[in-house]
């Protein structure tokens, strides 16, 4: 077995997150204890109890899914020794990842991910994102190019064949949903969020978080990270560091990036977090990998039932 963990995205979060978890499991109380006392306002409370609006600003959804992801994590270890051959995380995961790999503590992880969705949250909201499902990414390219604005509109996360996101300015969304259903979309479904994230709008926000890096300490991998940027794996702490400040203005390569952890044999999959989007994922990119959601104590559970039962495989036998 080639294990690797995987970290959920901006998406997953939903009212009630990490309530039965933090309710079973010491570790996972303690994740949540830590993170009201680092950032100095009930993270705890707003992952369990909402209201959605307020979890639902970016300035609080990226520290609490941060948080949940922790939780789940620490609480997966607490029923089975973990051992991952890589981690990854989707987009705000990546930071999760990064705490599951060494790289950087907790309480660092927690105050980038709050300033980061702060100078989100600021920017100029002419900007938005959609969801292109149906179309290839090569399609996708060629229909944003197609309307002649490519410095306004981009691919922002290939999460799956079929599942294509795009980010920019909100009247070049406008003029490419009609061409995208033309193209052939099945949907163009315009995405609950503040800003054209993960576009070249956010280069402000890229040289912002580069400077609050450097008050942060931060360590060489101890597992490598596969990074959104470039999907490759990385254990130099200075080249993660530069590599998440360029996130959050480049596209996540997530069908890359699993590609690449494939492609050197993983073959278990565990995603921690809020919800299953990442395994959803990976249904559609590499089907023959098992995969898992742990994020409450049955899936946290069953997800370490996978884990024990893969490891205990003869090596090369595989259940099929």
């Amino acid at each position: 077995m080639t294990l690797a963990l995987l970290f959920s995205p901006q998406g997953s979060q939903a009212v009630g997150m990490g309530r039965e978890l933090a309710a079973q499991s010491e570790a996972a109380r303690e994740v949540y204890r830590e993170a009201d006392d680092v950032l100095g306002w009930p993270v705890s409370a707003t992952c369990w109890d909402g209201p959605a609006d307020r979890l639902n600003d970016t300035r609080q959804t990226q520290p609490c899914l941060l948080a949940t992801s922790v939780a789940a994590h620490r609480a997966l270890a607490e029923q089975v020794n973990l051992e991952p051959a890589f981690v990854a995380g989707h987009s705000v995961g990546e930071y999760a990842a990064l705490v599951a790999s060494g790289v950087l503590g907790f309480d660092a992880a927690l105050r980038l991910v709050a300033r980061r969705g702060e100078l989100m949250a600021a920017v100029d909201a002419d900007g938005g994102m959609a969801a292109v499902i149906g179309l290839s990414r090569d399609v996708v390219e060629a229909t944003v190019d197609a309307i002649g604005r490519p410095t306004e509109l981009v691919v922002a996360n290939d999460n799956a064949p079929g599942q294509v996101v795009i980010s920019g300015r909100l009247d070049a969304l406008d003029a490419v949903e009609q061409p995208m259903r033309d193209a052939g979309a099945k949907r163009v479904l315009r995405l609950p969020v503040s800003g054209a994230f993960h576009s070249p709008l956010m280069a402000s926000v890229a040289e912002d978080l580069a400077r609050a890096f450097e008050d942060e300490a931060w360590a060489d991998a101890r597992v490598p990270v596969v990074s959104n940027v470039t999907a490759e794996t990385v254990t130099d702490a200075s080249r993660i560091r530069a590599l998440l400040a360029e996130q959050v203005r480049s596209p996540v390569e997530w069908v890359r990036c699993v590609e690449t952890m494939t492609g050197e044999g993983a073959d278990v999959m565990v995603e921690c977090g809020a919800g299953s989007a990442l395994v959803g994922m990976l249904k559609r990119i590499a089907p023959e990998v098992r995969a898992a959601a742990a994020s409450d104590p049955d899936s946290v559970t069953a997800a370490a039932g996978l884990i024990r039962s893969a490891a205990s495989e003869p090596a090369g036998a595989r259940p099929w």
